[in-house]
């Protein structure tokens, strides 16, 4: 046993599971249970062996339990675009969810999406001996192309998901764009642009695809649409296209950083916002609100999209076919960079 563990246990050795199961009143495989995160464990019951675990200080020996299960007790993550907002908070949550569940998560991101570099990722995490994939990789290729892997553990993907698709959980990202589109729409402005995420980003076409039908919906031709990269400097020169089109009161970009860039655009161009010009961003990330003025967004709910990953893998390990759940609906948070159209 480490110092460090000593340590944490008043310099006692870690307490057997069985000591765990005496102090909390309950049997041995009962503790297994509520360590591997099975369904069969009454919620008091639980609640009375988590205690114990934590007030003896309990540490289970991972490599004990995959001689005698068969099983590691770990899920291996593949990711891409950590550096961006909703990347890095989807691999946050599904860890944290996993975690919850009594499973550590191992993360693996992608610099590129060529086939060898996905094939690495995958080997690397069944030479740990993970017992399900969790996919988070939005770029339409790199999708295609884990989908196409024939694999010895369940696969869940958690970016890039439509409505119905079994072991998936994502979120709904037209909804998303609906929400942010009709806000504009219901305030008065007709003709809303949008600055979209790249072309080869599954959810930047999603996102994309909720801006038009809210305007058919109404019978309206959406305003102009303008290409971004996900990054503030392409939100800037977006920014400063939209403040030279005088038809223009409103856009929609599609996430926070572009939105930032175009914030910054607007005034330096003069552009008062939203009194000439209203902005909605997408992500809600935890800057938004300290924008200038604070940003209107959308918040895509990733703690929820972590614990459904999570709760799939374990449906799927448990034995059941393909499972499925509802997309995660996001929500609207209006700020002070929306109002009603004033004419430019």
């Amino acid at each position: 046993m480490s110092e460090q563990l000593r340590e944490r246990n008043g310099g006692r050795r870690s307490p057997s599971m069985a000591q765990v199961a005496a102090h909390a009143g309950v049997s041995h495989q009962t503790v297994s249970r509520v360590l591997n995160g099975s369904p069969l464990v009454a919620e008091s019951t639980r609640t009375r062996v988590l205690a114990a675990i934590e007030t003896m200080g309990y540490r289970r020996n991972n490599a004990a339990r995959m001689l005698a299960t068969n099983r590691s007790g770990r899920i291996g993550m593949i990711s891409a675009h950590l550096a961006l907002h909703g990347p890095s908070m989807i691999a946050v949550s599904v860890q944290e969810a996993g975690h919850d569940a009594g499973y550590d998560v191992s993360l693996v991101g992608l610099s590129d999406f060529a086939p060898e570099s996905l094939q690495g990722a995958v080997d690397r995490l069944l030479d740990e001996a993970v017992e399900a994939l969790v996919v988070a990789v939005a770029h339409r290729t790199a999708t295609e192309r884990a989908l196409s892997l024939h694999l010895p553990v369940p696969v869940v993907l958690v970016q890039g998901v439509s409505a119905g698709e079994t072991m998936a959980a994502g979120i709904d990202q037209t909804a998303g764009a609906c929400l942010a589109t009709d806000h504009l729409l219901d305030l008065g402005h007709r003709r809303v642009a949008h600055l979209t995420g790249p072309r080869e980003w599954v959810e930047a076409g999603q996102r994309r695809e909720g801006w038009r039908s809210a305007h058919e919906r109404r019978g309206l031709l959406p305003g102009p649409e303008l290409v971004g990269d996900w990054s503030a400097r392409s939100g800037y020169d977006a920014g400063q296209r939209i403040a030279d089109d005088p038809d223009v009161t409103a856009v929609f970009v599609a996430n926070d950083a572009m939105a930032l860039g175009v914030l910054k655009a607007l005034h330096e161009r003069g552009c008062s916002v939203p009194g000439d010009i209203s902005v909605v961003g997408f992500d809600d990330v935890p800057e938004a609100a300290y924008f200038w003025p604070g940003l209107t967004t959308v918040s895509q709910q990733f703690s929820v999209l972590g614990r459904r990953a999570v709760d799939l893998t374990l449906r799927a390990l448990a034995g059941e076919k393909e499972p499925s759940t509802d997309l995660v609906t996001p929500t609207l948070v209006v700020r002070s960079s929306t109002g009603a159209p004033a004419r430019r």
